[in-house]
C-alpha cells in the first residue's frame, strides 16, 4: 500500500485554509485506499525533517498554502530528502509566488498580462502609484491576502499604507468585468469557471467562507473567450514549469471585443482543496471525483519523482 504524508497547516497567513484542505485530502486518500498520515510543520526545520522521515512516505501530498508551503521552501526540503511530492517543484513554486517574476515569464511566453509597478508602503503613502482605479497587493502572498482596490474618491490609501505588513507591493490597473479561472491537470485544462461575489472583489472571505462566492461552470462566456482562457492557462502552466495541478486566474473585460479583454492575473501552484474550492469543482464537472483527483495527484507525483531520479542518475553518469 502506498504511504502518503499530507502536510497541512504550516506557518503562513493561510494556515486555516491549509488545515481545511489537508483534512479533506487525507480523508479522500484514505477512501481511495492509501495509507495516510498527516503532519503540521512548525518553525523548527529539524523537527519537520524528522517528522517527515518518521512517517516513511512514498509520496508527500503538499497541502500547505502561502509562505514556506508554496514558495519553494518545503519543495527544497523534500528535494533534499529525495521524497516525491505533489504540485510544482522548487523553481516553479518560487517564481509563481513572486508576482512580478511570474508576469515576466508570462510576458516572455506572449501571454496577456497587465502592466504593473513595484513599490513600498512609504511610496504608497506619498502618492497614487497608478491612475485610479488600481489594485495593490503583496508581491509574495496568496489567497488574496492584503489585496485592496482603490477607486475614484477613495481616501484609504494612507490607511492601507500605515497598516501594510506584507513587504513589497505590486500595483496594477483595476480591470473591470468578470473573474474567470481555469484549472490545469498537467497539460489538460478542465473548465472555465466564472466567479461572482457580493464582496468588493474575490477576497479571502469570498474564497473560503460558505456562501462567499458563486461559481458557474461552464462560465457563460463566448466560445472564443473560453478557448483562449483554456489555452492561456495551459501555456502559463508550461511557462512556469508547473507539475500536476495548477489554477490560472483571469479578469475578462467584457466591454472589449472577443477575447481581447482577457488578462492573466496569476497562476496558483497550490490551489485550495476545501469544500468550496474551485479545482475540485472543475474536476467534478469533468467526471473526476475528489478521491480520484487526489489519487491522480499522488500517482503523478510518484511518476514525476521516478522520472527526476532517472534523469539525475543519467546526469551523474
Amino acid at each position: 500500500m502506498t504511504r502518503v504524508t499530507v502536510l497541512l497547516g504550516g506557518l503562513s497567513n493561510e494556515r486555516e485554509v491549509s488545515l481545511s484542505s489537508g483534512r479533506e485530502i487525507a480523508s479522500a486518500l484514505r477512501e481511495a485506499g492509501f495509507e495516510v498520515t498527516t503532519l503540521d510543520p512548525g518553525p523548527d526545520l529539524g523537527a519537520v525533517v524528522s517528522g517527515i522521515a518518521a512517517s516513511r512516505p512514498d509520496v508527500v501530498f503538499n497541502a500547505l498554502h502561502g509562505r514556506f508551503g508554496e514558495d519553494g521552501s518545503i519543495q527544497g526540503v523534500l528535494d533534499w530528502m529525495g521524497i516525491p511530492y505533489t504540485h510544482s517543484g522548487l523553481r516553479a513554486s518560487a517564481v509563481a509566488m513572486d508576482k512580478a517574476a511570474a508576469k515576466a515569464a508570462f510576458a516572455a511566453a506572449g501571454l496577456p498580462v497587465a502592466p504593473h509597478r513595484l513599490l513600498d508602503a512609504a511610496e504608497l503613502a506619498d502618492a497614487d502609484p497608478l491612475p485610479l482605479p488600481y489594485v495593490v497587493k503583496p508581491l509574495r502572498e496568496g489567497s488574496s491576502v492584503g489585496v485592496h482596490i482603490l477607486r475614484e474618491r477613495d481616501n484609504r490609501r494612507a490607511e492601507i499604507a500605515a497598516g501594510w505588513r506584507w513587504g513589497e507591493i505590486i500595483a496594477e490597473p483595476f480591470i473591470p468585468g468578470k473573474e474567470l479561472t481555469v484549472a490545469v491537470m498537467e497539460d489538460r485544462p478542465l473548465a472555465v469557471t466564472e466567479i461572482a461575489t457580493g464582496h468588493a472583489f474575490y477576497d479571502y472571505d469570498a474564497k473560503y467562507a460558505d456562501g462567499g462566492s458563486r461559481h458557474t461552470i461552464p462560465a457563460p462566456v463566448p466560445d472564443e473567450v473560453r478557448d483562449r482562457a483554456m489555452a492561456v492557462a495551459v501555456a502559463a502552466h508550461a511557462a512556469l514549469g508547473c507539475r500536476g495541478i495548477s489554477r490560472s486566474d483571469f479578469r475578462w473585460d467584457d466591454s472589449k471585443p472577443g477575447a481581447e479583454g482577457l488578462i492573466l492575473l496569476e497562476v496558483n501552484t497550490q490551489p485550495g482543496m476545501t469544500p468550496t474550492s474551485l479545482v475540485p469543482e472543475q474536476a467534478a464537472y469533468r467526471g473526476i471525483s475528489f478521491p480520484e483527483l487526489c489519487a491522480w495527484m499522488v500517482r503523478q507525483a510518484r511518476h514525476d519523482g521516478v522520472q527526476r531520479g532517472a534523469k539525475g542518475m543519467r546526469d551523474a553518469a
